[in-house]
């Protein structure tokens, strides 16, 4: 994340982390190792990037290990995101927790005649890099915009979450469809007869 801004693309990837786990439809999307390396495969922002020592090797092979780090995050991470619209002192202790247990640091890089800041863990476990950067991610999008641009859906059947990060800051739903269905049902009521 460069120069303690938020980055849309790794805001997206917390929210699609938090949003792997479907609380009121019961469905879990991060139950393998399989799982979990399709989830790093759709999400480049979370891989870790390659040390010097396995350069030319690959990443190195996931784990269960890896995979229950990875949950452990992801409850952070939409603890975070429910919480913070009420309570930003805790969501706050919730992301510094989480940076400090994932050893993230502030490092200060140059390339191209340009100096930037980005926030890295000084490991190679992917839990490690994601809580870094999708942490850092959300909190700067707190320091930015504030607190109240976290969210869970308004859509009585979804517990989704969400990062609004339009303008105007009025976004109440995860997604167009939960929107739709909610102003549907709100027509449908006006229009019933009593």
């Amino acid at each position: 994340m460069r120069d303690a801004y938020y980055s849309p693309l790794v805001v997206q990837t917390a929210v699609d982390l938090a949003n792997t786990m479907r609380p009121i439809k019961g469905e879990d999307a991060l139950e393998t190792v399989e799982q979990l390396r399709d989830f790093l495969d759709d999400h480049p922002a979370a891989e870790p990037p390659s040390s010097a020592a396995n350069q030319g090797t690959g990443p190195r092979p996931l784990t269960r290990a890896d995979l229950a780090e990875v949950r452990a995050l992801r409850e952070t991470v939409r603890e975070v995101l429910e919480r913070a619209n009420a309570d930003a002192v805790e969501a706050a202790a919730l992301i510094n927790d989480g940076l400090r247990r994932s050893r993230a640091t502030l490092v200060l890089r140059h390339e191209d005649d340009r100096w930037w800041t980005e926030v890295a863990s000084d490991t190679d476990r992917c839990s490690a890099h994601l809580a870094a950067t999708t942490l850092s991610a959300l909190a700067s999008v707190i320091a930015t915009l504030g607190p109240a641009r976290l969210g869970v859906c308004a859509g009585p059947t979804c517990r989704a979450t969400f990062v609004d990060l339009s303008r105007n800051g009025s976004k109440q739903y995860c997604t167009r469809t939960c929107a739709h269905r909610a102003s549907v049902a709100a027509y449908r009521s006006r229009r019933s007869p009593r």
